[in-house]
């Protein structure tokens, strides 16, 4: 068993990290904000909690504290409020506060370090995005995680530390922001009201928030470096999806298609060749 340090355990995605994480046995030391107790359950016995404001404001020095023991980080923790985190300046302080995380690992001896990516790192096309697709941001969102990721992969080298950026595309599942496609329109058709959509032409790589954190910690715990895709490799409209929820309540009537306009940028077809940490 190892001693892993989790931060973003409240998230989306960290909470699903530290239930398997819990499931498999390992110490979690959890990095987390004041009044937490609501949002997550832990083992007292397996888990420390460490409190503190904004963990992007804190030094490599209160880092350091922080790290004593730990074998591996798992980093979930980025500033995400859905409409507003891709352009928001707050990535610069995620960015920076990830740095001092970092730094403070190597000197920690930690033997791992696991970062969380975005799949809009890569350059958009019509093709499936593999690890061999060239990187090009278009957001500060987007900028700053590829500025982490080529940070920490030349960092980590130098200094012989284990390094995974795990890369994740379209999430959906429990635990999802009431802003985001899917709770929207179980919001709306359970009340049954009139859910206002796009074309619903969009293809996009969905996978379930569960099945993304069972491989974000598969790839944790393998012998891969470097980036890592947490995809199916199936694309699948939006169209499909608003279509399966609304099957759920018998209700497709009830599913606007075309009453949003279209985003001009956003891309036609988002896939990715997820990456196998079984090799």
């Amino acid at each position: 068993m190892a001693r892993v340090l989790l931060t973003g355990a409240t998230g989306f995605v960290g909470r699903q990290i530290l239930k398997l994480l819990q499931a498999q046995g390992h110490d979690v030391v959890l990095v987390l904000r004041p009044n937490w107790q609501d949002r997550i359950a832990i083992n007292p016995n397996r888990t420390r909690v460490i409190e503190t404001p904004d963990l992007f404001a804190m030094t490599s020095a209160w880092w350091s504290d922080a790290l004593k023991g730990v074998d591996t980080v798992i980093h979930a923790a980025w500033y995400a409020e859905p409409g507003l985190y891709l352009t928001s300046s707050k990535n610069i302080d995620c960015l920076c506060g990830t740095l001092q995380l970092a730094k403070a690992a190597r000197q920690s001896g930690v033997k791992r370090f696991v970062g969380l990516g975005t799949c809009i790192e890569y350059e958009i096309s019509q093709n499936p995005l593999s690890l061999e697709t060239p990187l090009e941001p278009t957001t500060p969102y987007s900028a700053a995680k590829v500025a982490a990721f080529h940070t920490l992969q030349q960092w980590f080298l130098h200094e012989g530390v284990s390094f995974l950026w795990c890369r994740l595309f379209y999430l959906f599942g429990e635990g999802e922001h009431p802003k985001r496609l899917v709770p929207y329109l179980h919001d709306m058709l359970k009340q049954g009201e009139v859910a206002d959509l796009t074309s619903g032409n969009q293809i996009r790589d969905f996978i379930e928030v569960k099945r993304a954190a069972q491989m974000i910690i598969d790839g944790s715990f393998s012998q891969t470096e470097g980036a890592a895709n947490i995809c199916t490799g199936q694309g699948r409209t939006v169209r499909d999806i608003a279509e399966e929820v609304a099957d759920v309540y018998g209700r497709r009537d009830l599913l606007n298609f075309g009453a949003r306009p279209d985003n001009l940028v956003d891309p036609p077809s988002i896939v990715g060749i997820p990456t196998d940490f079984s090799s």
